[in-house]
């Protein structure tokens, strides 16, 4: 299994001052070959946390970003194509058709984004692009409102299925929903629960 942590939009020192600690000691004991991140970071001192998590890291540049990262960014992970970018690239925020329209010229069928501050699993219409938000880290307001909970992924990729793990900071305790999704006979995906 590829161990991957999927986190953004921080907006560190301007909206939040830290990662909640709760947040925190959740993430540091574990170990992930792959870090993605979804943007909005707006300082150095959340790539440098994330550096001392993973040796690979990947962050793409918010709309809220004034350093020098990609737009978006595109790798083959095992079998998949994987697409991250930070999401102010479609309209409305969020927007299912437009992400999978975005998946789809960057020739991936996992697509990674951000921007909404709120989390979010789901799979494209047509059923051929996996589509993976992991709301904000800090759990700050975004300019279209959010969940207003901290929150990311730990996502898990073999030759078979994606597992997806939501953890997220409420009420103070860590909660987690797990999902697989995996694709079946006619290669559309499908999203489950996992116990």
């Amino acid at each position: 299994m590829y161990n991957i942590l999927v986190a953004g939009d921080t907006h560190i020192p301007d909206r939040a001052s830290s990662v909640p600690r709760l947040i925190k000691e959740d993430i540091e004991p574990k170990r992930f070959d792959l870090i993605l991140f979804t943007g909005d970071l707006t300082s150095k001192e959340v790539e440098e946390w994330l550096r001392s998590l993973s040796t690979r890291l990947i962050i793409v540049r918010g709309n809220m970003d004034y350093l020098p990262y990609p737009r978006q960014f595109t790798l083959d992970l095992l079998n998949y194509g994987l697409g991250l970018i930070h999401g102010d690239q479609v309209y409305p925020r969020g927007s299912i058709i437009k992400l999978s329209d975005l998946a789809k010229k960057m020739g991936v069928d996992i697509l990674v984004s951000g921007h909404t501050h709120s989390p979010f699993l789901e799979v494209s219409n047509e059923g051929d692009v996996l589509l993976i938000n992991p709301g904000s880290l800090t759990g700050v307001w975004g300019g279209g409102g959010g969940s207003m909970t901290p929150s990311y992924i730990r996502m898990g990729l073999n030759e078979n299925y994606v597992k997806v793990e939501l953890i997220e900071l409420i009420s103070g305790e860590i909660k987690s929903r797990s999902f697989e999704a995996r694709k079946n006979a006619s290669k559309k995906w499908e999203i489950r629960e996992a116990e």
